[in-house]
């Protein structure tokens, strides 16, 4: 073998041994986190296969998230577009993982960061495309080249709260990347996919500090959102206390129903919008998960909206 060929079979070895060296050090975001609630605890669990994604929530004995595949958790997602019209999922950074990955054990994101002690945890994603180049949803295709993207996702979940057991605290970090040019950008800020048995949903009116029945829609409207069994023995609601940063609308609160695929989903949106393009940075949303019977959501939902909390 000639001395260049030699170097030149030597370069890729060594770039495998850094890659193998880095995924290495990756963290495998496996953790289990809780807090008593009501007699019971709320337990929230992340599972490797989801980069770091939530793959469950429990209390009091039944499941709040029907985690399928690699869209269906407790995680956040963005769609932009790319300075062309925006249709759905064509640009789509996704926090557990792409569409690809369907049923598996292996999430397309990569999981850069995580900690998780007692109550509390905290991680850092770069997310994958939802759709690999060449693929459509629906009609559409994908506006992204690669399968990896550069946008980071960057959450810190804490159960419980002073006075409010039944409350998690979700804060998410949008990171843009240089190189991106949007002028809209839809931030789905939190999402819950929940068992069909979650049939009823409800909206919650700040005003008068009731819920009111609410259809399946589907879609959004601005009042937050609560889903629960029939007999209102578990319940999840959603609650965020807005953006005032320029250029932004929201919080839209969305509820759907798939009945062929038997799962309902929740979710809190904003938007985004500069006609002279966004600029790469970071956005900060905060939502507030709560989780018990409809009265404790309902409870927990007045105060959340009297105090206003703001990030």
């Amino acid at each position: 073998m000639k001395r260049n060929e030699m170097a030149i079979g030597v370069v890729p070895l060594l770039l495998g041994m850094v890659n193998a060296s880095f995924a290495a050090e990756l963290p495998d975001g496996a953790a289990v986190i809780r807090a008593k609630a009501d007699g019971s605890e709320i337990v929230v669990t992340t599972t490797p296969r989801l980069a770091g994604a939530i793959h469950s929530l429990t209390w009091k004995g039944r499941e709040f998230i029907d985690s399928a595949d690699h869209g269906r958790q407790l995680q956040s997602a963005l769609n932009g577009d790319l300075g062309s019209p925006i249709t759905a999922e064509t640009f789509n950074p996704t926090e557990a993982g792409s569409r690809r990955d369907g049923a598996g054990n292996r999430s397309t994101s990569r999981l850069l960061h995580f900690l998780a002690k007692d109550n509390e945890l905290q991680s850092t994603t770069q997310m994958a495309f939802w759709l690999a180049p060449g693929e459509k949803s629906d009609t559409q295709p994908a506006k992204n080249k690669s399968i990896l993207s550069n946008h980071l996702l960057t959450k810190r979940v804490r159960i419980g709260l002073p006075d409010l057991p039944h409350v998690i605290q979700y804060d998410v970090t949008f990171s843009l990347p240089i190189g991106k040019r949007h002028t809209h950008v839809v931030f789905e800020a939190l999402t819950g996919y929940m068992p069909a048995d979650f049939s009823r949903f409800w909206k919650f009116d700040p005003a008068t500090g009731q819920l009111g029945d609410l259809t399946d829609g589907p879609g959004e409207q601005p009042l937050p959102v609560v889903l629960a069994t029939d007999s209102g023995s578990h319940a999840m609601g959603i609650y965020s206390p807005g953006h005032s940063g320029e250029g932004f609308a929201g919080p839209g609160y969305g509820r759907f129903r798939f009945a062929a695929e038997r799962v309902v989903k929740w979710n809190c949106v904003y938007r985004l919008t500069n006609r002279a393009g966004i600029p790469a940075g970071e956005h900060t949303f905060r939502q507030f998960v709560i989780v018990g019977d409809v009265e404790a959501v309902r409870a927990a939902l007045v105060k959340l909206s009297a105090s206003n909390v703001k990030r």
